[in-house]
This record gives C-alpha cells, structure tokens and sequence, in this order.
C-alpha cells in the first residue's frame, strides 16, 4: 500500500489534513470533564480522516489519543463498519475512485491493527468468519486481498487460502475451519471451470450445506454464479461485504 501513498497526495490535495485533537487537549485542561462529552467529536474526526484519506501517521496520532482518553474499543470497531459502509457508497456512486477505495480500506485496517490490543478486557464477538481463495490454476489475487482488507476492518475473522487453490483445499478449509461464508475467487476465464469444481467437491465431501458460497472475479456473472449454485455473487470488494453481511445473517438464522 507504500505505493498509494506516494500517489494520492497529488491527485486528492484536499483530502489531507491533520487530525483535531482538541477535544483531547480541553479533556485533559479540565478533569471533570467527562470522555462521553468528547466521544462522538473524537469519532467524528477519525471517520473524517479515513474519508479524506489522510496521513497514516495523522490517524494513528487520532486513534492512540482517542484510546488514551478512554474511549471504549468497539466504539472504534463500530465506527469502522459505519466509516466503509459511507466509503462503499460513494464508490458505488462513483464519488471515491478505486485508489480511494483501497486507501480507504488500508487506513480502516491501521485503525483495526491499533485497536485489536485494547479489545483484551472487553468483550467483542466477530460479525462472522469467511475463508476465501483463488482457484486452481489462477494465481491473481488483488481482488481477493482487497476483499480481505474490508472484511477485516468490517469486524470480520478470515482465513486467506491464497492463490492457486485445489478443489481439496476449498474442502478442508471448510471441514476444519467451519466458516459462515467461503469466498471463491477467478480471474480468468480458463479458470472458471474450477469454481463450480469447488461447489462440485463440496457436495460430494457431504459439506456444501454447511457453508454459503459467494464468488467472484473479472469473468464471473451473476448467471453463471445461479447455475453453478453459488448462494451470492458480487462484482467488486463493496459488494461482496454486502453479500457476505446477508449470507452470515441467513447462515445464523439456518434451523
């Protein structure tokens, strides 16, 4: 991600700014002054800082002082599924470009990184876990990792199977690993024979309604996702953390 960095900064000048830390600053001038008067301004201006692509170091200062204030943890995880969301639609309304989009997801993956540390001694439950991978045959994996970077930062526990992944690997990942959602990637059109071999080896191993299936890929059509028996399909990162929050809330209802 060193390489966007190096780029957005000519092309979104406006989008950078240093973060407001004076809530923190007034918080401590004035000791009865409570972290909850604070909370949502200090939220707000982390939310703004992925949204207008700012420095990574700027958020960390943000997100370390939020912390330090005390300022619970999973405010920070929610606020998260709430910033990508509102990034999700302005790339579907054409507003953030796919630069700003996988900026966007990187600087929510720092935030997640700077939190996960604090979330010891409180309790958080994972929005679902996926497993996700790249068919046999097919070594691509861009499209998969920017999926894994929204999941991630979503509150979601994935399990990267990579590039080039068997049919028998797609199955232990689901045997062993027990997912909500597997997530099977193609790019290539020679390689699209072997997402429907995925669901194929699932329904033999007995396995295929233990788990929802979401694919995707630059070949891959909503069509072809019906006739294989897929259970989602999406074209790119926002849509399939939209899917993959609809095939969770299914699996979870599942008698």
């Amino acid at each position: 991600m060193f390489f966007l960095s190096l780029f957005l900064p000519p092309f979104f000048p406006d989008r950078r700014r240093a973060p407001d830390l004076t809530p923190i600053f007034i918080n401590r001038q004035h000791p009865h002054t409570t972290t909850q008067e604070y909370e949502p301004k200090m939220l707000e201006d982390i939310k703004t800082l992925i949204l207008d692509m700012a420095d990574a170091d700027d958020l960390k200062t943000a997100v370390d002082a939020t912390l330090k204030a005390g300022v619970d943890p999973l405010a920070l995880i929610d606020l998260l599924t709430q910033t990508l969301e509102e990034v999700g639609h302005k790339y579907e309304r054409g507003e953030f470009f796919l630069s700003e989009l996988i900026m966007a997801g990187y600087l929510a993956n720092e935030v997640a990184t700077l939190v996960k540390p604090h979330l010891g001694q409180t309790t958080r439950t994972t929005r679902g876990t996926v497993a996700i991978g790249t068919v046999h045959g097919d070594i691509h994996d861009i499209g998969k990792n920017i999926v894994i970077m929204m999941l991630e930062a979503s509150g979601y526990e994935v399990r990267d199977l990579g590039v080039d992944v068997s049919n028998d690997r797609f199955v232990a990942a689901v045997k062993d690993g027990k997912p909500d959602v597997l997530g099977i990637s193609a790019l290539l059109t020679s390689t699209m024979q072997h997402v429907k071999g995925v669901l194929d080896a699932l329904e033999t191993s007995g396995l295929r309604h233990t788990v929802k299936v979401i694919v995707g890929g630059r070949p891959i059509t909503p069509a072809f996702a019906e006739e294989i028996g897929a259970d989602g399909y999406a074209e790119d990162s926002v849509k399939a953390l939209h899917v993959i929050n609809t095939l969770v809330t299914q699996r979870r209802h599942q008698p």
